[in-house]
């Protein structure tokens, strides 16, 4: 927070409004963010993040000035979205025609070179999306949001171990839906067999006999 965010703070603290709504200004892309990547919906993205912002305001008396402001609105957030996937039924995206290409290998410290890289953003979030809200906060707030293991620890209320557990986790449920998905468009484009294939092994026609003469001699000579 720079010195003019301080600024507006500690006169919304004191009950201006007008330095909340630039506040406001100042975080609504990044609290945006969080809700729609929780939610995966824009329209019910933006009234969490009213919410997020309304409750924030209601709250004030109750911030610590020792913590980030940002930390502070993100635990709303997260909190506010997690209430909502609790009330809601979760509709699952398939993922067999969304195929998402990402690499879980390498340095966990350094996603941006190795755990995550989709096709789409949709199609991420069509992943992100299969994820328990538990798996998922700690993902988006580390991976989109940027946020330290400490700053998670405290939107979460969780540990350094715990939120770095969490995190691994998370990683190892992406990857078993990516190699689910992978299975299933496997499994689609697998080529036809010939029809002797599908017969008994006794009437199908030798390798040899079926490339011909000149193909098989030069199979015979390189085999030697």
């Amino acid at each position: 927070m720079n010195e003019q965010e301080q600024r507006w703070l500690e006169l919304a603290r004191k009950g201006d409004q007008q330095a909340f709504c630039r506040l406001v200004e100042a975080y609504q892309r990044p609290v945006m963010s969080l809700t729609y990547r929780m939610l995966g919906d824009l329209e019910e993205a933006e009234d969490a993040a009213q919410e997020t912002f309304l409750r924030a305001w209601s709250r004030l008396h109750q911030y610590n000035p020792d913590h980030k402001f940002s930390t502070w609105v993100f635990s709303i957030a997260n909190h506010h979205c997690i209430d909502r996937l609790r009330k809601r039924r979760v509709t699952v995206v398939p993922l067999d025609d969304s195929p998402v290409v990402f690499s879980l290998q390498g340095d966990e410290d350094k996603p941006e070179e190795s755990l995550l890289s989709a096709e789409s953003a949709e199609e991420m979030q069509a992943l992100v999306e299969l994820l328990p809200s538990d798996y998922r906060t700690p993902l988006v707030l580390r991976y989109w949001q940027e946020c330290s293991y400490q700053e998670i620890g405290e939107i979460m209320d969780l540990s350094l171990p715990a939120v770095k557990s969490r995190l691994f986790r998370a990683r190892q449920k992406l990857a078993e839906e990516y190699e689910r998905s992978q299975a299933a468009i496997r499994g689609k484009m697998q080529p036809a067999q010939p029809a002797y294939a599908k017969e008994p092994a006794r009437t199908r026609p030798a390798l040899g006999q079926s490339l011909g003469a000149p193909l098989r001699a030069s199979l015979t000579g390189a085999a030697s």
